[in-house]
């Protein structure tokens, strides 16, 4: 920690002027708590001034990756090679928490290209750990299966919910998925389970169809440029408190309390490129930090509630997206869906749920709101809409990844 202050300290435009501004003396920071005396970074600090945390000049850059811009504009992040060791060092860790081994053979199901880490540091890990690896991508589940059948990998890397979108596909070209060589899945992007270690409502979905398929959640993002990932025990994605320093901070940037849930925030350790320094991710969740049974005793995060900026207030009832992405992923008539969140006329958030499927009419759409009311006690508008439109407004020819939440809201 020592290390990386001084290092920002001399190479970090941003955080040099910051110190000098707020008078910190790093030298008298030598604890972790001590890093309250530091303000904390914003994504909007890094939309607003994103090379000055640049702490190398462009001659030792190595790969320059995007952040998805889920909650504003996208930001650069450049990596030396010295970063890319430590991303292949962080990902090699989460196959070993997850119980593979160097012998495994893993299919990456998540995209490679478009400027995202993620795949990359999937790619970068496997030739650490040792496995081998097939950079399959994002989507086309025939062309999954068709290398399935043909490499037999036995780990997969993907969002969680495209497991249903491969499984469907093996059910209807009488492939026997539950057979083949597939035995494990680092889910990506989703969360498969709840505060209490059990599986969700889309956790229980494919376990249902596929039992022997063992899953283990991967918690990312690029500003940290690393990532917490689930072991054999499946209860909280572990710390790896040798590239991260993790802190949970209320609206105040204040500390919460264990059983309180608090907003992720990062100081990254041994990076060279762009270090952070008590970076407030957006994303929110609990903590738990007994010994894990698998013998490791780092903290463990829980599921992730939802991004700090897209908390909705609802007739009473504070939401997270993901709420309502869990009921919607239980309804097999619903094929695709968007949350749109907008200001309504009396100044307050309203939702306004567009739903893609076959089975347009009133009678559904009343089963639907019946089904938010018994989950969340409120029930938002629906709409339905054809799939194919849905699926168009999902994926703008921008976007690297499927976008479900839009957010209309007057932030003024």
């Amino acid at each position: 920690m020592a290390e990386t202050l001084a290092y920002v300290n001399a190479r970090s435009p941003f955080y040099k002027e910051l110190f000098a501004k707020e008078k910190i003396d790093i030298s008298k920071i030598k604890q972790i708590e001590d890093l309250q005396q530091i303000p904390v970074t914003t994504k909007q600090d890094l939309q607003l001034r994103n090379m000055d945390f640049l702490c190398v000049p462009a001659t030792e850059v190595r790969d320059y990756v995007t952040t998805s811009g889920t909650l504003g504009e996208p930001v650069t992040f450049a990596d030396t090679e010295n970063d890319l060791r430590r991303l292949a060092l962080s990902e090699a860790l989460s196959y070993e928490f997850a119980g593979c081994k160097s012998s495994d053979i893993i299919q990456l199901m998540a995209t490679i290209d478009r400027c995202f880490m993620a795949g990359q540091a999937c790619l970068l890990g496997s030739l650490k750990f040792g496995s081998g690896i097939i950079r399959v991508g994002n989507g086309i589940p025939e062309l999954q299966w068709n290398t399935i059948r043909r490499i037999n990998p036995t780990v997969c890397i993907c969002v969680p919910s495209f497991l249903i979108k491969l499984i469907e596909f093996a059910k209807a070209h009488n492939i026997d998925y539950r057979n083949s060589s597939i035995k494990r899945a680092i889910c990506v992007g989703e969360t498969i389970r709840t505060n209490e270690h059990t599986y969700n409502i889309l956790g229980e979905k494919i376990h249902a169809l596929w039992p022997e398929l063992s899953m283990h959640v991967n918690y990312a993002s690029t500003e940290m440029q690393s990532s917490f990932n689930e072991c054999e025990k499946e209860c909280g994605t572990h710390h790896k408190p040798n590239l991260t320093i993790v802190e949970f901070l209320d609206d105040h940037d204040q500390p919460v309390k264990i059983d309180e849930p608090g907003e992720i925030t990062i100081t990254t350790l041994g990076v060279e490129g762009m270090p952070l320094i008590r970076f407030k991710t957006g994303d929110v969740c609990y903590r738990f930090e007994e010994p894990c049974a698998c013998g490791r005793n780092t903290l463990r995060l829980g599921p992730i509630l939802g991004r700090k900026g897209q908390m909705i207030k609802y007739k009473g009832t504070t939401l997270y997206p993901a709420a309502l992405y869990d009921i919607l992923e239980n309804i097999p008539e619903v094929k695709n869906y968007i949350v749109e969140v907008y200001t309504n006329t009396i100044g307050t958030d309203g939702i306004r749920i567009l739903i893609g499927t076959p089975n347009n009419n009133e009678y559904f759409i009343k089963q639907i709101k019946d089904l938010f009311r018994s989950k969340i006690r409120v029930a938002p508008d629906v709409v339905c809409e054809p799939i194919e439109l849905i699926a168009k407004k999902q994926m703008p020819p921008t976007s690297r990844k499927v976008i479900k939440f839009f957010d209309y809201r007057d932030m003024k």
